[in-house]
């Protein structure tokens, strides 16, 4: 029962201050540890027991370094080779040799001084990607950096853990002469990992894929990781080595989405647990006891990172104010910090007075984040007021039959059919990176604004036959036909619309042609769908073609009504009885919905 009352005070707690924190900007990582804070002995004390917890949610870390595993395919590794080891690199030797140096002159040990800068110098992935992506900056020139610079980090993780047993025998006496002989048990263990995952593995997942349950298969994924955690373990080497190992070699592998979703539920439940106790160990009243070591250290570390990623950026020749920016969103102490001081004290490479210190100077950086974020934003919305714009490409006017407004999914699409049949045509596109990409794979399409009449004049739209409408943007798009049918109205105008109401809209400015995105795939997927179910091929492709006609029938008759929601869906109900009524009464139909259906493919073949 009372195992039950912890768990229930655990789940509690993270439910409250999880969402909280999140919905502050603080992250889910600060949640759990305030969580811990709360509930662990230096708070309300609701739970006495920190240790066994920690060692239990420490299967949380290894799962977390499974899953690292899992994500790196050589051949995505490869793509963003830059971004990741050359940046990465640099960043973490430029933030780790500082930071060693200062601890060590402030009286740890070489072994500590080694773990506890180079911890110290990694960055919160967790945080900063969750707050890059709310921002919609994952795509910007800092975003795309800290991406590459976040996954080195996730990587140079791993050889720390490794080395933790190393410093730790660094500092003992009398292990010299077992120095060699554990080095080669070490050896051993890793070679018979990698030759039995290479040739183990995969045949075992693929009997059991065939002839177990999902059950079976989640059963199979956790031994893995546990099994290979465990020989590291015997190894005396890490764990967390062991599982990182194993997601390595299944990560090309058929079965790793798989893996990967049957791990994740568990990974996440486990290392919020590792969060919460690594709260309930922090003493965080020593930051009222004694806080200029805490605020004095917190400053040093934030400042170090601060100067070493801006003139790392710099180096890079990534431009001042996204040097600045990539600079503001890392400068914290991240998540897999708390994880290298709790494994260095058990090995007694960091004093556990250290490491208090050390947990609460990481959580005070954490803490400033969201106004270093702040701050961030700021400078780039500075910066993009200061920077004058692109000016548009200049187009040449060699009176295409065709203008192409949006060169995304849609427009490309277009473009590609009409190059195969050697029309020409000119293709805008306002967004000034996927035009430079675009153009990096050959095509002729230039930088310029669809809702901009200069721009429609130099594009030829005076002497084109045709302009079609394949931009995202629903305004936009609605603003380039209102232009366009003003201005030229001998022009063919074939749009492309997002929904239903972009399209009453579209059809209410008088567009030649309409599509609906996803229509005609969709249609298809119901096609297939009713064969599936065991319809006949011709009845399927005849009932999807009595609907298309219904709805757009129904669409022509609600463009009257489109501001009308209530008569909308009033004539949405009277359609959807019409067409069940005359699927009821026409002898092609089989009644599938009533459960008399003809065998389906499978059935037949049984």
């Amino acid at each position: 029962m009372h195992g039950l009352i912890d768990a229930a005070i655990y789940l509690t707690a993270a439910l409250v201050a999880v969402p909280l924190f999140r919905r502050l900007g603080f992250g889910a990582v600060l949640g759990y540890l305030a969580a811990g804070m709360l509930i662990g002995p230096w708070g309300l004390g609701l739970i006495g027991e920190v240790e066994s917890v920690m060692q239990f949610s420490e299967i949380g870390v290894v799962f977390l370094l499974f899953v690292i595993g899992l994500e790196l395919k050589p051949s995505r590794l490869w793509v963003m080779r830059h971004a990741i080891f050359v940046s990465g690199a640099l960043q973490l030797v430029c933030a780790w040799v500082p930071l060693t140096l200062i601890l060590h002159a402030f009286g740890l040990g070489w072994p500590g001084s080694i773990l506890a800068g180079y911890a110290l110098a990694l960055s919160s992935t967790a945080f900063v990607l969750q707050a890059l992506g709310e921002r919609n900056q994952l795509t910007a020139a800092h975003g795309r950096a800290a991406f590459g610079i976040l996954l080195f980090q996730d990587l140079a993780v791993i050889p720390m853990i490794a080395m933790l047993p190393m410093l730790a025998m660094s500092g003992a006496e009398g292990e010299s002469v077992s120095l060699w002989t554990r080095a080669g048990i070490a050896v051993a263990a890793t070679l018979g990992l990698v030759l039995g995952g290479r040739y183990l593995l995969r045949p075992v997942f693929r009997a059991v894929a065939r002839w177990g349950s999902d059950e079976t298969f989640t059963v199979a994924a956790l031994l893995v990781v546990i099994a290979a955690a465990m020989l590291m373990e015997w190894a005396e080497l890490s764990m967390g080595l062991g599982a990182f190992l194993a997601g390595v070699l299944l990560a090309d592998s058929e079965y790793r989405h798989e893996l990967e979703s049957n791990i994740n539920p568990f990974k996440g439940l486990l290392l919020g647990l590792f969060f919460i106790s690594v709260g309930m160990a922090a003493d965080f009243g020593i930051l009222g006891r004694d806080p200029w070591p805490i605020l004095v250290g917190a400053a040093i570390l934030v400042s170090v990172k601060l100067f070493s990623l801006w003139a790392i950026a710099s180096l890079m020749r990534i431009g001042m104010p996204t040097s600045l920016q990539l600079a503001l969103v890392l400068a914290q102490g991240g998540e897999f910090a708390f994880v290298l001081f709790h494994a260095a004290t058990g090995l007694d490479v960091l004093p556990h007075a250290v490491t208090e210190r050390l947990v609460a100077i990481v959580i005070l950086s954490m803490v400033l984040t969201p106004l270093l974020f702040l701050i961030s934003d700021w400078l780039g919305r500075r910066t993009a007021a200061a920077t004058p714009a692109r000016p548009f490409d200049e187009i040449e006017d060699d009176n295409p039959p065709v203008l192409i407004a949006g060169f995304g999914r849609v427009g490309q699409v277009v473009a590609r059919v009409l190059q195969m049949r050697g029309i020409h045509f000119t293709a805008l596109e306002r967004d000034v990176e996927h035009v430079d990409l675009v153009r990096r794979w050959g095509n002729k399409i230039y930088y310029g604004e669809p809702t901009k009449l200069e721009t429609l004049r130099a594009a030829g739209a005076d002497k084109a036959r045709m302009l079609v409408i394949a931009m995202d943007d629903v305004e936009k798009s609605i603003h380039a036909v209102e232009l366009a049918r003003r201005h030229f109205p001998h022009l063919k105008i074939y749009a492309r619309a997002r929904d239903r109401h972009h399209a009453l809209h579209l059809m209410d400015l008088g567009v030649d042609y309409l599509i609906r995105e996803t229509w005609l795939s969709s249609l298809e997927m119901a096609r297939e769908v009713l064969v599936a179910l065991g319809d006949d091929p011709q009845a399927a492709a005849y009932s999807v073609d009595v609907f298309n006609e219904a709805d757009q029938d129904l669409l022509k008759r609600q463009l009257k009504h489109r501001e009308d929601l209530d008569h909308m869906i009033q004539s949405a109900h009277e359609v959807r009885n019409e067409l069940q009524t005359l699927m009821e009464g026409d002898p092609k139909m089989s009644a599938l919905g009533s459960g008399q259906r003809r065998a389906g493919p499978e059935e037949k073949q049984a």
